[in-house]
């Protein structure tokens, strides 16, 4: 499966209720940590159970302001719907793995 585009909060909202773990992304196109994060989110989209969803904080800054979100890269997971991690900045794919299979 490829990551979600989400676009303000009820995209979010939605994808959140109808998945039982999400990763959320929220990147910035100028961000050189999220270019470098993208092949590894692409990746964890691909090969795990968990349903990858993207926010552009330029696009989204409400819903960013929303998470906390102050640097980018910025990972949430969510998990029955609650926010239960969040990582910030590079991560490698094990760790990532590590945390979605935590909560699967």
């Amino acid at each position: 499966m490829t990551p979600i585009q989400i676009n303000g909060q009820t995209a979010l909202t939605e994808t959140v209720d109808e998945h039982d773990v999400v990763l959320v992304d929220f990147y910035a196109d100028w961000c050189g940590p999220c270019q470098m994060l993208e092949p590894v989110v692409e990746t964890i989209a691909a090969e795990t159970d968990a349903t990858v969803a993207k926010v552009d904080i330029d696009a989204n800054q409400q819903l960013a302001a929303e998470y906390g979100v102050r640097s980018v890269p910025t990972l949430v997971l969510f998990a029955d719907e609650q926010p239960v991690e969040r990582l910030i900045g590079m991560q490698d794919e094990s760790r990532l793995r590590t945390v979605i299979e935590n909560h699967i």
